[in-house]
């Protein structure tokens, strides 16, 4: 068996460093709830694990002076659920989140975890690109920030280059009468993989829309933020033909597969259901801010 080094940084920067060094032989240690399966299964053989724990950027979370929120790529759901403010303001994310598995695993499963993972059916995704999150990248070049829809980049890949490693998740503050919600389809009552999960944010005055995103995943290489779905709900009082056009824009977003947990044609018809569903309470929450 091939040893394996074991680096526990206390700084972002010695972990780039680090990660960037072993040139491809790292993985890095969030909650390992994905890793350790992995190399138990013999599909992941690191030469090192970087253990991003001990460093605070990446294992806190807080408000920013916009109302906003920063969250470390560490953090753990639960974490998160303990948050006094974060589930009130972002509900759908925090349901998102709290979806990955067990209550044991939620003890240490991160959305940064989740999301480096590359599944298109990972349960955050969706709900963190219907939120508008941005997130923040550190490597051997420097920071960059970019939107969570453009880190997939297929099955198990992301579009991260050597040596850079996500920092966190920037949320944006909430407009008076937001609301967001986050459903997925599974075979089984819960700790299951995603069938379809769609995410959805709605921004209403006077009860009518005026900001929209709707994020949809498992469908397709990547999870999607699907604007079209988005477009048909802005403008509108949610009445059945937007809300239609929404849920058609979907189906229309959808490239799945078939396998053992859903056909085709079964995935594409559940996205929209999902749609509507997740459009409804999404708009029920933003009545209430």
């Amino acid at each position: 068996m091939t040893d394996i080094r074991y680096l526990a940084p206390r700084t972002l920067e010695e972990a780039v460093g680090a990660f960037a060094a072993a040139a491809g032989a790292a993985r890095i240690l969030a909650g390992g709830t994905d890793l350790l399966v992995q190399m138990r299964a013999g599909s992941a053989r690191p030469g090192m694990i970087i253990d991003i724990k001990q460093i605070s950027e990446m294992t806190s979370i807080e408000e920013t002076a916009d109302g906003g929120f920063r969250i470390g790529a560490a953090v753990s759901g639960a974490v998160m659920a303990e948050h006094p403010r974060f589930g009130q303001v972002w509900p759908g994310v925090l349901e998102a989140v709290n979806l990955i598995g067990s209550t044991q695993v939620q003890g240490r499963a991160s959305a940064g975890g989740n999301l480096c993972n590359g599944s298109p059916a990972g349960d955050s995704v969706p709900a963190m690109i219907a939120a508008g999150a941005v997130v923040t990248i550190q490597g051997p070049n420097g920071r960059r920030q970019i939107p969570v829809e453009a880190v997939p980049a297929g099955p198990g890949r992301t579009t991260l280059t050597p040596g850079e490693i996500l920092v966190s998740f920037t949320l944006p503050p909430r407009p008076k009468g937001s609301g967001d919600a986050y459903l997925r389809m599974i075979p089984r009552t819960e700790m299951d993989i995603a069938v379809v999960g769609v995410g959805v944010s709605l921004t209403l005055e006077n009860g009518t829309v005026t900001a929209a995103r709707v994020g949809l995943g498992a469908v397709a290489p990547t999870v999607l933020l699907v604007a079209g779905a988005a477009n048909a709900l802005i403008g509108s009082k949610l009445d059945d033909a937007a809300v239609e056009a929404a849920a058609a824009a979907c189906r229309a977003a959808c490239r799945p597969i078939d396998d053992k947990r859903g056909t085709i044609v079964y995935r594409i018809k559940v996205a929209g259901v999902l749609l509507k569903r997740a459009t409804a309470i999404a708009a029920d929450r933003a009545g209430k801010v």
